[in-house]
């Protein structure tokens, strides 16, 4: 990895949301002036590990030094173990700008994290910023063309607070008549969940037959799986896909200031991508903007989320309340 210039990141690993609010307290640019830009000197950066991260910062560098680079500041990055530490990070004042799931962007507005989208990542320039999610099954299970097919199966989930991978496929096990809400009880009644606790795992346990059938997202099952060869064309067939989820989302603290904001939503917009990073030196190769697979960073309002806040009222899982 290189850059134009020399520059001192302090990538910080945070162990678990506990330490995001430990003993430094305030907000994250308290003990600091502010850059020649108009920036904090400060800028505390959170992120949660997404399936097959092994380095998160590495992921996160041609970003900081794309920050550093424009804003005067010194960037931190913090990890987190789960969402909710970086969203009580950002509620304490402790984190500036975060990288969250659509999910998780809806959890934290829903707990009163005052924050304004930033932008969504896209896969490749041009497209809109979001995915979906597949139902899947075995190309060779004759038994499961539909979602209603899943009734009463063994079907793998990846996680009950995965939006792709438990909360739409919820909503359209709910609209196929499978189950009757997302609470436990419920999809215990209407099939065997199982969860995998990764999108690819839930894949390859369809594959082998661990689950008759099952949900991942699209880049997983289409790309990432494919191009590493655990899977291979043709061993799952898709009988169902989402609307579009709203893609991921940068989000920045609204006291941080709206000519901040303003000027950081800009920045995202309009710089945040493979081809200007490449072109800056900020990076080579394949240039990473998070550990997602994507292009870079495109608009987003609040409204976005509509669809998630939409499916969480039709599923009711608890999982919404945060």
């Amino acid at each position: 990895m290189t850059t134009k210039r020399n520059r001192s990141t302090a990538l910080v690993a945070l162990a678990s949301g506990a330490v995001l609010l430990g003993a430094c307290g305030g907000d994250a640019g308290d003990d600091a002036g502010t850059t020649s830009q108009g920036y904090p000197e400060r800028i505390v950066l959170g992120a949660v590990p997404a399936e097959n991260s092994a380095d998160l910062a590495a992921s996160y560098e041609p970003l900081i030094a794309l920050l550093e680079e424009e804003t005067g500041a010194t960037v931190e990055f913090s990890q987190a173990s789960d969402y909710a530490g970086v969203i009580e990070g950002m509620i304490a004042g402790n984190v500036d700008i975060a990288f969250f799931g659509s999910f998780a962007y809806v959890i934290a507005t829903h707990n009163d994290a005052d924050i304004q989208p930033l932008g969504a990542v896209t896969k490749a320039e041009g497209e809109p910023a979001g995915y979906r999610s597949y139902g899947l099954a075995r190309s060779d299970n004759d038994e499961i063309a539909e979602l209603a097919d899943f009734a009463g199966r063994d079907v793998c989930f990846v996680d009950p607070g995965s939006t792709s991978g438990f909360l739409y496929p919820a909503a359209g096990l709910i609209e196929a008549g499978v189950i009757d809400s997302a609470t436990e009880d419920a999809v215990s009644a209407g099939l065997t969940p199982i969860y995998a606790g990764g999108h690819d795992a839930s894949a390859l346990a369809i594959k082998n037959g661990d689950c008759e059938a099952g949900f991942a997202f699209d880049t997983m099952v289409e790309k990432t799986m494919i191009e590493s060869g655990d899977l291979a064309e043709g061993d799952l067939k898709k009988v169902w896909e989402s609307e579009l989820i709203s893609g991921s989302v940068f989000a920045a603290r609204t006291d941080l200031g709206d000519d901040v904001v303003e000027r950081l939503t800009e920045l995202f917009t309009e710089k945040a991508n493979a081809d200007h990073m490449l072109a800056a030196g900020l990076c080579e190769g394949e240039c990473l903007i998070t550990d997602e697979d994507a292009w870079g960073v495109v608009p987003a309002q609040d409204s976005d989320y509509d669809g998630v806040r939409q499916v969480c009222e039709l599923t009711r899982s608890d999982k919404c309340e945060g």
